[in-house]
């Protein structure tokens, strides 16, 4: 009996360090949360583990946060399980809703707005004064995924058969800033969101201002693209209902807390985020349709 009571604590034993998974949540397999690159890594990195570290205090979890060097590895993440929510820039959503069934839940808010636009910036003192002008010019794009940074300022240079000389991919939207600042491209693409109540511009030069302050006066906005829903909170395929509602309600309540709302705002200028449905992002998917962009396309 002593020989068979040991063999069964054995087997036992090795079940329990060979087995499967450990519960989501647990310490062992915390909950991953990632987040896109569009700014300074070390800057996304200090809001987001403050957000972590309040959602693990509000609903008992444990989450690991990172943030890998470009949207696509995001995407790629929500598809192996690697990632289970996301902070996903409004393109890199609708990849990862087409290729790995990925589900918006919220949707960010910034001035009382839940859309933006993209902004094409020159150097102020330049003969570029138009999306016209463009031709034949150096032009920085953010990320291949990003919708203010690439999809759609690209979309409507193609729409307007405008031909730039060479495109560089500069990695975040700071960053192309800073190349046209640094007179490493003519032209620059972003984000753009409206000025602020104490008219503060609050579009992506303002990341470089406090380095660069007369980054406003020597830089100009020479077009716009056409308005895109905000950036959201999304869940991959098939993440437990229940653990999604109790991280949905913590992430409300922590947006509306006093360090809660600046870490947010230091993150990527959220002022608050709303309810989201796939279905608020149609309109994206039809104004790339418009265009002869096929979101396919970019898994290729």
């Amino acid at each position: 009996m002593k020989v068979k009571s040991i063999i069964i604590i054995v087997f036992v034993l090795l079940i329990s360090a060979c087995g499967g998974k450990q519960p989501l949540g647990s310490k062992q397999n915390p909950v991953k949360m990632y987040f896109v690159p569009s700014m300074e890594a070390a800057k996304i990195v200090t809001s987001a583990e403050y957000i972590a570290n309040r959602l693990e205090e509000k609903t008992g979890y444990n989450f690991k946060i990172a943030v890998p060097t470009s949207y696509a590895a995001v995407i790629e993440a929500m598809g192996t399980e690697e990632a289970d929510i996301a902070f996903l820039a409004t393109f890199a959503y609708i990849l990862a809703n087409e290729k790995y069934n990925a589900q918006v839940e919220l949707m960010t808010v910034r001035n009382g707005l839940n859309k933006y636009r993209g902004q094409f910036v020159a150097l102020k003192d330049s003969e570029i004064n138009s999306i016209e002008d463009i031709e034949d010019k150096t032009i920085a794009y953010t990320d291949a995924a990003s919708t203010s940074g690439y999809i759609y300022p690209s979309a409507l240079l193609k729409q307007e058969e405008i031909m730039p000389s060479r495109e560089i991919m500069a990695g975040g939207h700071p960053q192309a800033i800073m190349a046209v600042y640094q007179g490493l491209a003519d032209v620059g693409c972003s984000f753009w969101s409206p000025p602020d109540s104490l008219g503060i511009p609050q579009d992506a030069r303002m990341y470089i201002s406090e380095t660069y302050p007369d980054v406003f006066e020597k830089t100009k906005i020479i077009g716009y693209t056409e308005w895109i829903p905000n950036d959201t909170v999304t869940f991959r395929d098939k993440f437990p209902i229940e653990m999604k509602n109790q991280i949905l309600n913590a992430l409300l309540e922590i947006s509306e807390e006093p360090e809660g709302k600046k870490q947010l705002d230091e993150l990527y200028s959220i002022n608050g985020f709303s309810k989201a449905s796939d279905e608020d992002y149609d309109i994206v998917r039809k104004s790339l349709e418009s265009l002869g962009m096929d979101p396919t396309d970019f898994f290729k």
